[in-house]
């Protein structure tokens, strides 16, 4: 019945989420207590249970990205979003969210490549692959709406791209990106630097 299935709907919510103290979260990010708490105002509108599954993650992601004059971004929201869900709940909680926020607006080069390569690492072994670099890669140009002529166009130049980023990070040529060989190469390379990542100021 349709009473069943309101209470299996409920039964299924997490239960209203409360994050810890603003003194603890200011020990854990480079917030300060005003920032914090105008921070927390934003997240409780967009999310008044205190936390955020995939789907309202996507669409919040979307209407940013729509402002910005972006299409497509529901394969990078993915991807940044299993990157904030560290324990696989399948939701995002402010603590999530602020930590993550700190470290790419406030964070050293190596913390923001070391959450970088954590986006990358799909499957979360320790490792990137090359169809890992392509994954990603392919939804960042995604997100940008193009004619079926361009499309094609940057297939060939994403395959290109990532062919060369990767010879160049795998120096021990063993088919994988370790966290250390990522670092190393961004660090000596402005250019990869800035490409890898070129979407970090807009991530959240």
């Amino acid at each position: 019945s349709s009473a069943d299935d309101l209470e299996l709907e409920e039964l299924e919510l997490p239960p209203r989420y409360r994050p810890e103290s603003i003194s603890a979260l200011c020990q854990i990010t480079r917030f300060n207590e005003a920032e914090i708490k105008r921070l927390y105002r934003g997240f409780k509108a967009e999310c008044p249970s205190g936390v955020v599954r995939e789907d309202t993650f996507k669409l919040i992601y979307s209407q940013f990205f729509m402002q910005n004059g972006l299409a497509n971004c529901g394969p990078y929201a993915h991807y940044v979003f299993n990157t904030l869900d560290q324990d696989n709940s399948g939701i995002i909680n402010f603590e999530d969210f602020i930590q993550t926020l700190s470290i790419l607006s406030r964070g050293s080069l190596e913390e923001k490549l070391t959450w970088t390569f954590a986006l990358y690492d799909i499957n979360g072994d320790g490792y990137v692959t090359k169809e890992e670099m392509t994954d990603i890669v392919t939804a960042i140009y995604d997100m940008v709406d193009l004619t079926p002529s361009q499309a094609r166009a940057f297939d060939e130049s994403i395959k290109t791209k990532v062919d060369a980023l990767f010879q160049k990070m795998d120096t021990n040529r063993d088919g994988v990106v370790t966290l250390e060989e990522f670092i190393d190469c961004c660090r000596n390379d402005e250019v990869i630097s800035n490409s890898m990542t070129i979407f970090d100021a807009i991530v959240l």
